[in-house]
């Protein structure tokens, strides 16, 4: 397989470390190969940057595509914004002959310029299109038979279809496929594709919190002992702030909550004092004793 370079983006990297160490044993386990780049900066945030200047977002955003062009190596990220990003200004670019310009010609000023000869793909892609089910099945070693996993996908992972053209923009699968791989359950609940609430945080706590509520309650209907997501935004929302919900609505949420590298990190026989689980704020302890 040939070696990618690895985007971790600013969230995961700077809050969450122990989500890049659970991805990076997960992809040493299946022999994905990967090259750090340092010159990556920000991708940067697929909505409110690209809704204050589009032009500046873009060219960012080439940026990060310029040097990857300049290692001849795709991008392979675990983040659903810097995917959207990424991969969304890379086709713009290819395709539009004038937001190609005025990019390159901001471009210039740094001696850089957009060619267009590299692509950008999400790590749990290439887990489901490349590696696939059976191969992960493989690399289990600790089965999660009867282990019942609530899935979350975020907003950003399939959407828009026609640029990042993977997966069912409606009702994505990949993740529920590969939790399965791995003996687990995954759960059908209501609400499971309406965005968590974490988008509209600076505009309104109340209506986050509520947004967050109304998930919260779904998954505990269906008694999932974890949940998995996929979304580094998404995991802060529902990791962080199940306390707040239940000081708002006087409820008793404590859904543990696992990056899907976690989940299958597990899965795949590491230790959870090596995945740094212990950092998590909503306690873990009653499902590892159940794996």
């Amino acid at each position: 397989m040939s070696e990618y370079a690895i985007y971790v983006g600013c969230v995961i990297a700077n809050r969450f470390p122990y989500i890049e160490a659970a991805s990076r044993k997960v992809m040493d386990k299946l022999g994905i190969k990967v090259a750090d780049i340092p010159e990556f900066g920000c991708c940067p945030d697929p909505t409110g940057f690209q809704c204050i200047d589009q032009k500046t977002w873009m060219a960012l955003a080439a940026r990060n595509l310029c040097v990857a062009e300049e290692t001849n190596k795709d991008i392979l990220t675990f983040c659903n914004g810097c995917f959207e990003t990424l991969k969304t200004v890379n086709t713009e670019l290819k395709n539009d002959g004038h937001h190609l310009k005025e990019v390159n010609e901001i471009l210039s000023k740094i001696g850089k310029q957009f060619k267009g000869t590299i692509n950008v793909y999400h790590l749990l892609e290439i887990l489901y299109n490349k590696i696939g089910t059976e191969a992960i099945q493989k690399a289990v070693t600790k089965k999660m038979d009867g282990l019942k996993v609530a899935t979350f996908y975020g907003c950003h992972y399939g959407r828009p279809n026609y640029i990042l053209q993977f997966d069912d923009p409606l009702r994505p699968e990949s993740l529920d496929r590969i939790v399965e791989a791995t003996g687990a359950n995954s759960l059908e609940y209501l609400k499971k594709y309406q965005c968590c609430g974490s988008g509209i945080s600076g505009y309104s706590e109340e209506a986050q919190t509520a947004m967050l509520e109304s998930k919260l309650k779904q998954i505990d209907r269906v008694g999932a002992d974890v949940l998995v997501v996929v979304c580094p935004a998404c995991f802060t929302q529902f990791e962080m702030n199940q306390g707040k919900v239940n000081k708002a609505f006087n409820t008793d949420y404590k859904i543990p909550t696992l990056y899907f590298t976690e989940f299958l990190a597990l899965a795949f026989g590491e230790k959870p004092d090596d995945l740094g689980l212990k950092f998590h704020r909503v306690k873990l302890k009653s499902l590892l004793e159940r794996i």
